[in-house]
């Protein structure tokens, strides 16, 4: 493409394609574990970094080097680099900025796998972790230590959509210092656009909405070249390599990204708004509600409220918190029950004992998340249809 400006959906569709000398229109898939050098002169210079191309499919494929530009493209980040899935983009994104005695704020409304992989594993390492509010920047401010290399947020958070003040973020993190990381998984792209709010770096799960159908595992981090230069460093030796096929169907994901987030979005909002009006639904989790605590936040950084409607349900006389959520879940003949998000086809989960399963339960009530939780990742589906779908 030239540099003339394009509008995001045209990036999407367009942007980082390179065609073979057989001019195809649609991506080339590149299957193969390594390339063929010209002399012994020439493999030299590719693994010495003093000429471009491709080596080993470890760290260097066409495929994903096209989803990698395709992908930077959208957020307007200098360089992307893919990973095998989200949560490996997290663990080469901290193993490439970070050592041991380093210091990293998050939020303690992340993703429970990613709590773990914060407390459990990353500090045996000597990873030093503070959990705080997503939403209160002074608790950031009080949590800095000369050490402090990174802030970690998700925003919209999961599952209960709490919204952190990016910009507020940012200066906090670069004023003492450090990286602020978001983790654009819920908004994408589309609706959300963290590097023009301050942030540093982006993390994927292109698992989810990048995808869209549910199909493939992958991952990837994106910033500026001096900080993915680490992150790189750390996938070509670790190998937490996102597959070329799954590169190549996260290509055509993008390619429908905008349109399909924009579906997402008006039958979320429309669920939502419904479910705010049954009297068996205590509380509705969504951004787009003027009831969210950061409704007038969300407008601000967000274009919509995305596809991820949460809500607590309020049980009968004779059941638990937990058997109301599971009885709603388990009448449901349609939406499907599952964890996964981001997919067609609608899915709804029990967060405290499935994605959340594995924090303590006093984690899990300081995140707010109750027994009688139930998130919907809104598909594309008729919304009359979910609405029906949902026996209260």
């Amino acid at each position: 493409m030239t540099k003339k400006q394009y509008h995001a959906e045209t990036l999407g569709v367009r942007a980082g394609s390179e065609a073979t000398e057989f001019g195809e229109n649609s991506e080339a898939l590149f299957l193969n574990s390594s390339f063929r050098f010209k002399s012994a002169a020439q493999a030299a210079a590719r693994f010495g970094g003093t000429e471009p191309g491709n080596i080993y499919s470890r760290f260097t494929n066409p495929t994903v080097t096209m989803f990698q530009n395709k992908l930077a493209a959208l957020e307007g980040a200098e360089q992307c680099v893919a990973t095998s899935t989200g949560m490996s983009a997290i663990l080469a994104c901290v193993m490439g900025l970070c050592s041991a005695g380093d210091h990293v704020v998050a939020s303690r409304s992340i993703f429970g796998t990613s709590v773990q992989l914060f407390s459990n594993i990353l500090a045996r390492w000597g990873l030093q972790v503070t959990f705080v509010s997503l939403t209160n920047p002074a608790e950031w401010q009080a949590a800095v230590t000369p050490k402090t290399k990174l802030f970690f947020v998700e925003t919209p958070s999961n599952p209960l959509t709490e919204v952190c003040d990016i910009a507020a973020l940012a200066s906090i993190a670069h004023k003492a210092g450090a990286h602020l990381v978001v983790d654009n998984c819920f908004c994408t792209p589309a609706l959300q656009k963290p590097l023009d709010l301050g942030a540093d770096i982006i993390i994927h799960s292109a698992t989810k909405y990048i995808d869209g159908q549910g199909r493939c595992l992958g991952g990837a981090v994106l910033g500026s070249k001096a900080l993915m230069e680490p992150v790189y460093g750390f996938l070509r030796t670790a190998g937490v390599t996102m597959s070329a096929f799954n590169a190549w169907v996260f290509l055509k994901g993008l390619e429908t990204l905008h349109v399909r987030m924009e579906a997402h979005t008006k039958r979320a909002l429309e669920l939502a708004t419904w479910l705010e009006a049954q009297p068996q639904v205590a509380r509705v989790y969504y951004p787009g509600l003027k009831s969210h605590p950061q409704h007038a936040l969300a407008l601000k950084q967000q274009s919509s409220g995305g596809g991820i409607v949460s809500f607590e349900v309020r049980p009968k006389a004779d059941q638990t918190q937990q058997q109301a959520a599971w009885a709603l879940i388990d009448a449901t003949e349609l939406i499907s029950i599952t964890a996964n998000l981001g997919d067609a086809k609608s899915t709804i989960t029990h967060p405290a004992t499935t994605t959340h399963s594995r924090i303590t339960a006093e984690a899990r009530a300081e995140a707010g998340i109750q027994d009688n939780l139930v998130r919907i990742a809104v598909g594309l589906e008729h919304v009359d249809d979910l609405k029906a779908d949902l026996k209260f």
